[in-house]
């Protein structure tokens, strides 16, 4: 009688080894595809971070492009009307600023329209 009984619960318990083994695998699935998909969330992260550094690279590129282009004009504007004034017959040398040249060269004018074109 008490081998019967000792063979019932190796019996159950084989049957509870059983159980936690299909358990233990279902895990271990689990775990490969949850390992798998942070992996590829983790490569796509990645991917998403250096797009981002890239737009924020072209981003600062074309601000300073802007930037560039905007004292460009600035600065041809002002040569022109600089060299306007210097045709109408006005100093714009830092010597005789804004008095009539009376149809003589100025060879500071000159001199400094020619460092602007530079």
């Amino acid at each position: 009688m008490m081998d019967r009984n000792f063979l019932d619960t190796i019996i159950e318990f084989e049957k509870q080894l059983e159980s936690t083994q299909l358990q233990f695998r279902a895990l271990k699935e689990f775990v490969a595809i949850m390992v798998e998909e942070h992996q590829t969330l983790q490569q796509e992260n990645n991917h998403l971070r250096q797009r981002l550094d890239e737009m924020h690279e072209k981003e600062v590129l074309n601000e300073k492009a802007r930037e560039e282009r905007l004292n460009k004009a600035d600065i041809g504007e002002g040569h022109d009307n600089l060299a306007r004034l210097y045709q109408e017959g006005y100093h714009v040398c830092h010597v005789h600023f804004g008095s009539s040249r009376k149809e003589e060269d100025c060879l500071f004018c000159l001199s400094f329209l020619n460092k602007q074109n530079v």
